[in-house]
């Protein structure tokens, strides 16, 4: 798909009155914009994604995972960054784009594919929802009753055709809310599809519900043996020594399940995954992990930190640890500000002092929303 989604987070969030401005608050596990981001890279509907930011707000890029995405610096107004991540992609010649509104965290895959398959016959594509409230109207002064189903509260993601878009943008003057208004004054055709009332905005710091975070540990040791490989936090390490176990024996990855689980009170490894189990015999601790990380999202919890103690004397951590932290953040799905590892010796004592095994403990933390 010759796609561009564009993610609008230059604002200065002044009514949400936060230490930071709302786009770059953790909201259900992560950056309030990274939900955006991550959204639009698994629909795979496009081939780049651009971030619109205010260049005061480069110091929080640090808390994002930027996978197949530029930086835009937008204006003071909603309408300037929107033409200047235009301007900034029109060589590229994108058929369509998608313009999001960074504050609307929630909307759902299934939209992105509906948007696009509307868009093969329609130049602008808006998801709207109607509201159950009672609506007036002032007209000269008056205040009258107004039919709320004829009301439509606009969403983004809005789609256009590039082109199109591009130049009602270049023409434009005026201060708007959304692209779809360049279209509506205009009196241009638009298709209207049905959304969600889940694909609310965040405006204020109440619209972040109120999170309970809670803890749990994670502990094993696993035998340095000949004649086995030996992975270390996802990552696979050249060694003549490998670590022995029923699984591939990756004592970081288990510590972090059994972690993880505690934290979410839902047992630990050898309950989920059992070591007398055939289906278990050898398999990557990447894949274990992943089954975790999806069974507590079901749950509504959501990693909100993890921090990681490797006990051996060899190999040194120092050297691998930054692509640990890479493996172990696409398979929590959380940025690699939220992960923290260090490597610890025995100063030679023990089993572990002597190159006999390998251990690894860790905290975890995890935020539900109530």
């Amino acid at each position: 798909m010759n796609n561009c989604f564009i993610i609008l987070a230059a604002g200065k969030s002044k009514r949400f009155k936060g230490k930071k401005p709302k786009q770059f608050n953790f909201y259900n596990g992560k950056c309030v914009i990274q939900h955006s981001i991550d959204k639009a890279n698994e629909s795979k509907l496009f081939k780049k994604i651009v971030l619109v930011i205010s260049k005061n707000h480069k110091k929080y890029l640090n808390d994002l995972v930027l996978k197949n995405t530029l930086i835009a610096f937008g204006g003071k107004e909603r309408h300037i960054s929107s033409i200047k991540a235009l301007k900034k992609i029109k060589k590229s010649k994108f058929n369509n784009v998608f313009i999001h509104d960074a504050a609307r965290p929630d909307f759902e895959i299934s939209l992105l594919k509906k948007i696009n398959k509307y868009l093969k016959n329609y130049k602008a594509v808006i998801p709207y929802v109607n509201t159950s409230n009672s609506t007036k109207l002032i007209l000269k002064g008056k205040i009258k009753n107004y039919d709320r189903s004829k009301i439509l509260l606009t969403h983004t993601p809005q789609a256009f055709k590039f082109k199109e878009l591009y130049k009602r943008s270049l023409l434009n003057k005026k201060k708007i809310t959304d692209e779809s208004s360049l279209y509506i004054d205009n009196k241009k055709e638009i298709k209207f599809i049905k959304d969600t009332q889940n694909n609310f905005k965040i405006t204020k710091s109440s619209d972040i519900k109120n999170n309970i975070i809670t803890y749990g540990i994670g502990f094993d040791i696993h035998k340095l043996v000949p004649e086995r490989k030996l992975y270390l936090g996802g990552l696979k390490i050249k060694s003549t020594l490998g670590t022995l176990g029923h699984s591939d024996g990756d004592p970081v990855l288990h510590s972090i399940i059994d972690a993880i689980l505690g934290a979410c009170k839902l047992g630990d490894i050898g309950q989920k995954f059992s070591d007398k189990s055939i289906r278990f015999k050898n398999i990557r601790s990447t894949i274990l992990l992943k089954k975790v990380v999806k069974q507590i999202k079901l749950k509504k919890y959501f990693i909100n930190n993890i921090d990681i103690n490797i006990i051996t004397q060899k190999p040194k951590i120092q050297k691998y640890k930054n692509k640990m932290i890479k493996i172990i953040s696409k398979l929590c799905n959380i940025s690699e500000s939220q992960i923290n590892i260090k490597g610890k010796t025995t100063e030679k004592l023990g089993i572990i002092g002597k190159e006999k095994a390998i251990a690894c403990e860790v905290i975890a933390s995890v935020i539900k929303n109530v």
